[in-house]
């Protein structure tokens, strides 16, 4: 308890923003991926409906660290010049809200930023003409993947895309796609080619800068889960939980949630990605929580499973301690120069051995535990600005620099029931972090924490 509360009272992690010279570094990479005869435009989140809090899109954050929406960035390769283009003021909004930056407050931008000029954002399109006049024009790289804001990881904003495509009654274009459907019937004489790929690469592998970030995010999401486990009663429901870890977070300078938790009771854990958080929690059943905060634009991606009394039955001692001894032995692999398969199949290979001795008292058990040992997916996503961050780790050997969730986790269909344990790590020069070890996974450490939690 007391290294608990020595955590909850650590201080903020220093990395508050970025300098505009990181910024500059990363435009400068996109300038030697794109060529000297080529441009990138590079699209601001819009202001959202209603009375939404505004949060930038991630590929716009990543080379600007500008929050103004509806803003735009040229990056011209033939001079190596960044250009963006604003709003203009709005005074009625400013003083109701507070300031957002504008057209107007160009030294202020540019200080911020490190950009070259700053314009309104209807000089765009002069630009984008006045390309066409000399020839041959450059190609124009524009992201094709989805703008990604508030948990908007790739894969979930590109499913609520085909949802929106296959209703007969909607049928909407996103804000990227518009954007790419306006270039191409304004003007049709410019190239367009795809950004997005040159993007991900580029925030897969993290700077010491982001890791801070993506550490105390995942600080922050290893103190909600353990406010979770302190609040864990038979009888609470599902959300109280939820709450208790998103006071935590808030209380710890996130202003936004990476996503949505899952926190889920008895065979709910079983849909995996179980979000309604609605029931109560049962005397005898596990409990998982999947949560973590978007903290200045980075996020973490933390879960843990306990009983809801406080006391492992002899299986669930048993199969989280095989869970956690794979866990360990996935970390103990995990360094530059190997591959994601190599991690694996040493992990397996360790690990076979064990399924045998488990002490478990029935035979799906022991099959839930052969059957975890075959599944690839345990070393998971890439983490970062989103919980399923951009980038493909698993395509070449590991380097520095690179974030992902390792989340070994174990099916036993016949019951519908779902336990796993998840960390994120990076990769270091030599060998892994991982950022959340400071929080219980062992029975042992979970029962002790639950015997001191709040009456």
């Amino acid at each position: 308890m007391a290294n608990y509360l020595l955590l909850l009272a650590a201080p903020l992690a220093a990395a508050a923003a970025f300098p505009p010279e990181e910024f500059a570094a990363r435009r400068a990479k996109v300038f030697d991926q794109i060529g000297n005869n080529a441009v990138a435009i590079v699209q601001a989140a819009a202001l959202p409906e209603g009375f939404g809090v505004f949060r930038q899109a991630n590929d716009f954050y990543y080379l600007t660290g500008l929050e103004t929406p509806h803003s735009y960035l040229l990056l011209d390769g033939r001079s190596r010049r960044s250009t963006l283009f604003l709003p203009h003021r709005d005074e009625a909004r400013d003083r109701n809200q507070g300031k957002t930056l504008s057209a107007e407050d160009a030294a202020e931008v540019g200080a911020l930023t490190g950009a070259d000029a700053v314009f309104g954002v209807e000089m765009l399109s002069v630009q984008l003409a006045g390309m066409q006049i000399r020839l041959p024009a450059p190609a124009v790289y524009v992201p094709s993947g989805p703008l990604q804001g508030v948990m908007g990881s790739r894969d979930e904003t590109l499913r609520a895309h085909a949802d929106v495509a296959a209703d007969p009654w909607d049928g909407r274009l996103s804000r990227s796609a518009q954007f790419l459907s306006l270039l191409r019937n304004r003007f049709p004489s410019l190239e367009l080619r795809d950004l997005s790929p040159i993007l991900d690469e580029l925030r897969l592998v993290k700077s010491p800068r982001e890791i801070s970030l993506i550490r105390e995010a995942s600080r922050i999401a290893g103190l909600g889960i353990l406010e979770a486990i302190q609040r864990t009663r038979e009888g609470a429901f599902e959300y109280e939980l939820d709450a208790a870890a998103r006071y935590v977070f808030l209380a710890n300078g996130a202003r936004f949630e990476g996503y949505p938790s899952i926190t889920a009771g008895g065979v709910n854990a079983y849909m995996g990605h179980y979000m309604a958080n609605s029931s109560r929690l049962k005397d005898g059943d596990m409990v998982l929580m999947d949560y973590a905060p978007d903290y200045r634009y980075y996020t973490s991606d933390v879960t843990r499973n306990w009983p809801v009394n406080g006391k492992y039955t002899k299986d669930q001692r048993e199969l989280s301690e095989f869970i956690l001894a794979y866990r360990d032995a996935l970390l103990e692999r995990i360094r530059p120069g190997v591959t994601a398969d190599q991690v694996l199949d040493g992990a397996r290979e360790k690990m076979a051995p064990l399924v045998e001795k488990l002490a478990v008292s029935k035979e799906i058990y022991r099959e839930a535990a052969r059957g975890m040992l075959s599944f690839r997916g345990h070393l998971s996503h890439p983490v970062g600005m989103t919980v399923h961050d951009v980038g493909n780790y698993r395509k070449a050997p590991l380097v520095a620099g690179q974030v992902f969730s390792i989340d070994p986790m174990l099916w036993i269909h016949e019951e519908r029931l779902y336990m796993r344990i998840e960390d994120v790590v990076a990769v270091t020069a030599n060998g892994v972090e991982n950022f959340t070890s400071f929080l219980p996974a062992s029975p042992g450490e979970i029962e002790k924490l639950m015997r001191d939690r709040v009456k």
